[in-house]
This record gives structure tokens, sequence and C-alpha cells, in this order.
């Protein structure tokens, strides 16, 4: 059976720039360059992963993050420097969107993601056929003796990866991730988003590689699940390395964090509190060096300036003196012109050594025509979706807050959708006057060849480079990002296509689908302080355990319609209360 390259563990074959066998795990990049279309991601990175430890990578959308994972699993190659990735007992690589295909079944996941240890496992059988076959040769021929050293280390190897436990982890996985009872013959395509990404989780996990290579493993994970992978990963032998959003999560799992920045890499010991600590106090740091290079060129300017005007006297010659006068000014003058010259050099070095001022963290303003209108509304009176959705209320007026909670399957989406406009209700009824705006959990496709700026600028009025300073006025894009073309963003960077084009236009109701997934931390905050002080009423989806904790305003649950029905009688969510 041909193996997926994105979710098969085993150790992959060496090449010039990768080693991948060895006796003890090791996982560094040294000097790495990664260019895509001549746009530099990784610029002579260096950085090493402590072995059996949890390590968090974090850092702002499109920086590189994707990348390294892709470099240590051999997915993609360096342009220049060297990838050292040493796992005795195999490698998995998760990526953010696993591209098995629609037509593959729940069991072929599960097959190619157990593909190696199998390949161990039949191995070992037709070595004990040989062995037994040889064996009538006597004790000390050379064919016995290749065979049992071949045996000795396959089985040591079957033995790592705990291959007679692979289908145990299977199930416990499953069920670790809420998918318990998920029929084998089921096809990816018949399966939500969610769904899929659980069962990629749940199907790498169990193949109990040395090295876990995963991109955002949280994403679509409740609550249950999330605390599963949490204590999965905390317990488990071996080494992680997970690039995540995931705050919570990283504070529970991580025992270092690596940040990648500007395609440089700096470490930082323990969860992310732990390094929002550290970066505050290094802005701290940052603001004071630029504070007193501030005031010392300031010195300079003003010490300057004073000689400068007392290089000729300010005394007219009295009779008589003309020649002392003379004589003493020229002293007086060659005196302060060297002070002033030895003053402009010094203000020359000290300007040309400028100590920067801090990098402001990337934030978005919401526009002027982002306020509500006043008495705009929205009503939702018993709307329901057959087996999506259980009969559901709601009331969001100007101001309104509301968090909307249950399990996966629960018609969380499917409600925003109704909301939206976008799917009409089996039962019930949307009515009121308000302008909505939905960011759906999921990026579109992108258009072929459509960069940035003509993507934001789709569908409005007037031609795309009159909307450059709309779209920069964000903050969610910088000016040499225009250009690039949406395929060749990240998830996140496609996430914040999505926020921008939401945000660029006046709403009353912001309905807004786990709008966390795949920004970067230091943005969620910034978003987190965006709906604050947003004027009309919004409507959040979201698994994000922190941001969820720190949510000022209503909440409603939902439940889960009953099986092959379209409502649950009595209502299945929640009345919405703070």
């Amino acid at each position: 059976m041909p193996t997926n390259p994105l979710t098969d563990p085993t150790p992959r074959p060496a090449v010039s720039t990768r080693t991948t066998t060895g006796a003890t795990t090791s996982l560094a990049l040294r000097e790495v360059t990664k260019t895509y279309d001549h746009r530099v991601v990784l610029d002579h990175l260096t950085a090493s992963i402590t072995p059996g430890a949890v390590t968090g990578v974090i850092g702002e959308n499109g920086c590189g993050k994707s990348t390294l994972l892709r470099l240590l699993a051999g997915v993609e190659e360096p342009d220049s420097g060297h990838v050292v990735a040493v796992a005795s007992a195999g490698l998995a690589h998760l990526p953010q969107e696993p591209a098995a295909p629609p037509s593959w079944t729940v069991q072929r996941v599960v097959d190619e993601a157990l593909a190696g240890v199998r390949r161990l496992e039949r191995r070992l059988r037709e070595l004990e056929e040989a062995m037994a076959r040889a064996g009538g040769a006597g004790d000390g021929s050379p064919e016995l003796d290749a065979l049992l050293t071949e045996y000795g280390e396959v089985s040591t190897a079957f033995e790592l990866r705990d291959g007679f436990s692979a289908d145990a982890r299977v199930e416990r996985a499953l069920a670790g991730l809420g998918l318990a009872g998920l029929p084998r013959g089921r096809c990816l395509g018949e399966l939500s988003g969610g769904q899929r990404s659980r069962l990629h989780l749940a199907a790498l996990l169990a193949a109990d590689a040395e090295v876990l290579l995963l991109d955002e493993p949280t994403n679509h994970l409740d609550d249950t699940a999330a605390g599963w992978l949490e204590q999965h990963l905390r317990t488990r032998r071996g080494t992680t390395v997970v690039v995540s959003h995931d705050r919570e999560f990283l504070d529970r799992t991580a025992g270092e964090l690596i940040e990648v920045d500007a395609g440089r890499a700096a470490r930082y010991p323990g969860g992310y509190d732990a390094y929002r600590a550290a970066k505050a106090a290094e802005r701290a740091r940052a603001e004071q060096e630029r504070a007193a290079w501030e005031e010392e060129v300031r010195r300079l300017r003003t010490t300057g300036d004073a000689a400068a005007r007392r290089v000729a006297h300010d005394r007219p010659p009295r009779d008589g003196d003309k020649m002392q006068y003379d004589f003493k000014g020229g002293r007086v003058q060659e005196s302060l012109a060297a002070r002033v010259r030895a003053n402009a050099e010094r203000l020359r070095r000290l300007q040309a050594a400028e100590v920067p001022l801090p990098p402001a963290p990337l934030r978005f303003t919401a526009p002027a025509g982002l306020h509500a209108r006043s008495g705009a509304h929205l009503v939702a009176e018993g709307v329901s979706v057959a087996g999506r959705l259980a009969p559901t209320d709601l009331d969001l007026r100007t101001g309104t807050r509301l968090l909307v909670t249950g399990a996966n399957g629960s018609g969380k989406s499917t409600l925003l959708a109704v909301l939206a406009g976008q799917l009409p209700p089996g039962t019930g009824a949307v009515r009121g006057r308000a302008r909505v705006g939905l960011l759906p959990q999921d990026p579109p496709a992108p258009v072929p060849g459509q960069d940035v700026l003509r993507a934001f600028a789709a569908g409005r009025r007037g031609g795309a480079e009159e909307h450059v300073h709309r779209l920069l006025t964000l903050g969610l894009f910088t000016r040499d990002q225009l250009g690039v073309p949406v395929a060749r963003l990240s998830t996140g960077g496609r996430r914040r296509l999505d926020l921008a084009r939401l945000l660029a236009d006046p709403h009353d109701v912001l309905l807004l689908d786990e709008p966390t997934n795949h920004l970067a931390p230091r943005l969620v905050e910034d978003l987190e302080e965006a709906i604050a002080a947003f004027g009309g009423a919004v409507v959040v989806v979201s698994h994000d355990r922190r941001f969820r904790a720190g949510w000022r305003g209503h909440r409603l649950h939902l439940e889960p319609p009953a099986p092959g029905r379209g409502a649950v009688p009595g209502g299945g969510a929640a009345a919405a209360g703070r």
C-alpha cells in the first residue's frame, strides 16, 4: 500500500541536508534558509529542540512556523543550511490541512498512520519463518546468524514503537478525541472538517512515533478532547514540537517556546504566560534604551547649538585694546570651534548607531463605519435545521455579547449560517433590521492568481488600488504583502484576509465562527479588545478556552439535536445568561 508522505510516521530516507537515523533523538536546524518565489521565509535560522520535551513554536502568521515543521519532517528541503532529524523510533508530522483524499475511509487513514508499525510486524513474521527454515543448517551458519541479527534489530524497533499495543492505542485516541464509534468504513468526504482533523490526529498519536511534529492540533477540539490531548502529550515518551496559537494549551503542555520572527528564532523557557512576561520585560528594556538614546541626542544637539552661538565674542572692543581683543577672540573661537566639531562628531556617531523603536504589535483598528446603527436588532424565533440544529431563540440588540458553546455537532456553525441568511431554517424564522457580517470557520478556497489586495477589493466599488489605504489602516497586512498571491498565504494569513474583509464594512451584528483559529496569540489579544470596543452586537462561537474564560457577556450552550430528528422537543439550547 502506498504511503502518504504527510502522515506516514516512519523515518524517511536520508538526504544531503538531513539525518533521519541514529540512536539518540536530535532535532535541529543550522543556518537554514528557505524562500518561496524569492520571498525569504527563514533567513539563516538556527534552532535546536530539547529531546524529550514539548516545545511550542509561536510567531505571527506567515513567519515560517509551519515551514519549520515541514523541514524537520522532510516534506520540504531547505535552500541552504542543514536539517538534523534523528528519531530512532520514528518521526510523525501532522500538517494543518492533511491531504488525504475524500474517497479514503476512516480505516484507510488509520492504516496509513500505522503503516510503519505494520511493516515492522510483517518483517518479524517473515524473519521468524526464515529462521525456522534455516535452523536445519545448524547453529553458527552465516545465513542464520544474519537472520538473527536482523531479527534483533527489527524486534527492537517494533518494541520501541510498542507495536503490540497499536490497535488499542487507536481506540483510546479516537475515544479521547471524541470519535468513539466512528464507523471505519465511512469516507472522509462524509465527515465534517472537525471530524477529519481529529481523525488524522488520533491516527498519528496511535502510531506512537518518537518525534511528533504537530501543526495546530487543538483546532476543532472541544474542551474534553483538548484536555485529553494535553494529558497525552505531558505523559508520553518522546519529543513533541507543536505549532499552536492556543494560549491555554501552550501553558498546560509546553516546557519551552521558540518564537519565529523575521526569519530568526528565539527560545523562551516555560509556557505562554512566561513568554508574555519575558516579552513585556524585553519591550520595557527596549523602550528604556530608546529613551536614553533620544535624551543623549537631545543633549548633544542642545550643547552643540549653545557652543556654536558662543564661537564669536558678544562684547564690543573697547578703545585701546583692539589688538588684545583680537588675540583673545581668536583663542576663544578656536576652542569653541573644536568643541563644536567634537560635539558634532559624537552626535553623528550616535545617530549612525540609532537605537530602534520597539516594533509595535500587530493591531487592527475598526473603521468608523463599523459602529452600529441605533435600534438595529436581529431576532431568531424557534429556528432549527433537521439533524443539525435544535430549536433556538435569540434576541440580538445593540451591545449584545453572546458566546455560543456546545459539543461538536450541536449546531453552532449552523446557527450562525442561519442568522447570516446563508442557510434557510427548517422551522422558525429570523427577522429584524440589521447589517450582518459573518466570519466563517474555514477560509474559502483562494481564487487562482488573485493577490491579497484584489481579494480584499473583490465585490467593492472602484479599482483595487483605491482600497490600499483602507486595507493598510486595519493593520492586518503590510504594504509589501499586498501583492502576495492568496494561494501562497498560510491558513492564518487567509484568516486575516477574511477578518480584513469583514472589518472593512459597516455591520450591526458580527457573527464570528472560531475567530481565533490560526491567528497569532498577540493578534488574538488585539481581536479581544476590538470585540469589546465594537458598538453593535457580537455572537461568537469558540473553542478557545482562554478566550472563553475572559468573556464578558451572555452565554448560550447548544445541545445536539436528537438523532434522526430536526428538533428536540422542548428546545435544544440552554437559555442565554451571564
